[in-house]
């Protein structure tokens, strides 16, 4: 869900595009379909196509790749993995409060737990907004490309499923996780290919249920009016 997919990640089998094309046609009216060429097929598209399908976790490890130009300073995730089961994500809009699963996703919640340490959400917008599906944050440049200058590997077991409230990693392809997110709004057919480390209270579903009802900004991709990060801790 976060900007292009990779050069060469693309599929080349008309079948997996084909699947694509049918299931965001079943799944979702026209209005949000269109919203979603620029927020999910890409990386669905990488999803379908071949690869690795060894994670982080699957190996013990936890490597995290120096990549690109961070949006905001941050530091490496620690070695010692850091494993809150719960944190709080202050904004504007309430609080929401995140159970996260460090035994699932050990690599996702040790970064996110150290960002949320350096204070690297704080004072963020959530950027993108696809009503009745999900709510993305975590790019401090609010323009859906922006990272923490580092990268790490998915952890998936293939079973995933997205239910409302679900906390997962966005992403631009296979392995490409950095520092946004999104919650899950109403139940929502995916592929396995978002890492998925949390949930979100009811508390916190409804007050991103009562942003979305606002709908859209002039751009027809941020929330209409700002939902900024406190903090996280």
């Amino acid at each position: 869900m976060r900007g292009s997919a990779r050069a060469g990640s693309a599929p080349t089998s008309r079948h997996c595009c084909r699947w694509c094309r049918t299931t965001l046609a079943r799944v979702f009216p026209m209005r949000v379909r269109l919203l979603l060429l620029s927020a999910l097929v890409l990386p669905i598209l990488a999803a379908c196509g071949g690869g690795d399908d060894d994670s982080a976790s699957s190996s013990g490890e936890c490597t995290y790749a120096q990549e690109g130009a961070a949006a905001k300073d941050a530091e490496l995730p620690p070695s010692d993995l850091l494993a809150p089961e719960t944190l709080t994500m202050k904004t504007n809009r309430g609080d929401f409060a995140l159970t996260l699963d460090a035994e699932a996703a050990p690599c996702t919640v040790n970064s996110f737990a150290s960002l949320a340490e350096q204070g690297y959400f704080d004072g963020t917008k959530c950027h993108r907004l696809v009503p009745g599906f999900v709510l993305q944050c975590g790019d401090p440049s609010a323009t859906g490309s922006g990272g923490p200058g580092y990268s790490f590997e998915d952890e998936l077991s293939g079973d995933e499923t997205y239910p409302a409230g679900t906390l997962a990693m966005a992403n631009s392809g296979p392995d490409t996780n950095g520092s946004q997110f999104f919650i899950v709004l109403d139940d929502a057919e995916l592929p396995a290919a978002y890492t998925v480390f949390g949930t979100v209270d009811e508390a916190g579903l409804e007050a991103a249920r009562a942003i979305a009802e606002e709908g859209n900004g002039p751009d027809g991709v941020a929330p209409k009016s700002d939902v900024v990060i406190a903090s996280v801790s």
